[in-house]
């Protein structure tokens, strides 16, 4: 059993989750025929991809809000190969936050259902002008409110 990234704290609501579903390309391996490393943070990118898809709070929508969301920190644990041709799944997982960050974890499984890579990366908020947001933004603190309440998306 793998530590916690970001350990349950209380009072806040349960995780956002989604997952997607890729095929290893010929471009992402090593002479070896294995993802190479520095790949994976693509991966992780089509599961934050997939979270702001699922729950309206993609790229564009924060930026429509004048909002920015650069990665402030990156972790990647490796604990098996993907491999040329595998089909593979990565889960997004958003912890909820009341600091103006979004963490988020990732669990990258390969085609039989194991871990093959683990991670996460928090996102700092920042406005147009690249000044730090020390509250959180207005829409994404009522997106919260409804995630407190076990109704985060406001999509259909």
């Amino acid at each position: 059993m793998r530590k916690p990234y970001f350990p349950k704290q209380d009072g806040h609501p349960e995780p956002l989750r989604a997952v997607c579903s890729r095929r290893v390309r010929f471009e992402e391996v090593d002479p070896l025929g294995i993802v190479w490393h520095g790949r994976y943070p693509s991966f992780f990118e089509d599961a934050r991809m997939a979270l702001g898809d699922k729950y309206g709070i993609g790229y564009m929508t924060f930026y429509e809000h004048g909002v920015v969301t650069p990665i402030k920190m990156m972790h990647v644990d490796y604990h098996q190969p993907l491999r040329f041709g595998e089909e593979f799944t990565v889960e997004g997982i958003q912890h909820f936050s009341e600091s103006a960050r979004i963490n988020t974890e990732y669990v990258v499984r390969n085609g039989a259902g194991e871990i093959a890579t683990t991670g996460y990366t928090v996102q700092m908020l920042l406005d147009l002008n690249m000044n730090v947001l020390i509250a959180l933004p207005p829409f994404f603190e009522a997106f919260c409110d409804r995630w407190k309440r076990e109704e985060p998306c406001a999509c259909t």
